[in-house]
């Protein structure tokens, strides 16, 4: 099992099958805060959902809302079960952290590189000091 150094933005541990978003999409209209199904039926993975899953995506896109739809994803129990970025997202970020904050569970927000987010596949692992593990 390949094991992925990860910057944490947010530290905790998650396990789920991987979504790897093929292009950035916005939290706000993207996503169904009910249900956490993709909704944009522009994106590539139109119809997938997050919920419970591991969500690898480059970046969000969009306004600062992001922040509260994510929040509904978790308060709903239908949210990612953590969420691996290449950029450092401060919406997403802060939705996580708002999440945690109001009892909402807490998720895991890691940073990879380019590099290392090419190898995400699968099931993956995010532990607590950050390393991400895929089979």
């Amino acid at each position: 099992m390949p094991v992925i150094t990860s910057r944490a933005l947010i530290e905790g541990e998650a396990e789920g099958r991987l979504l790897v978003l093929e292009s950035d999409i916005s939290f706000w209209g993207g996503i169904d805060p009910n249900t956490g199904d993709v909704i944009d039926n522009r994106h590539p993975q139109f119809g997938e959902s997050v919920a419970g899953r591991i969500l690898a995506m480059n970046r969000s896109i969009g306004s600062s809302s992001g922040s509260s739809i994510l929040l509904e994803l978790l308060r709903l129990g239908c949210g990612p079960a953590g969420i691996i970025l290449i950029e450092a997202d401060f919406i997403i970020t802060l939705g996580a952290v708002v999440a945690r904050e109001m009892g909402f569970g807490q998720i895991p927000v890691v940073q990879v590189s380019p590099k290392d987010f090419e190898c995400l596949a699968g099931i993956a692992r995010i532990t607590r000091n950050g390393d991400i593990l895929c089979r």
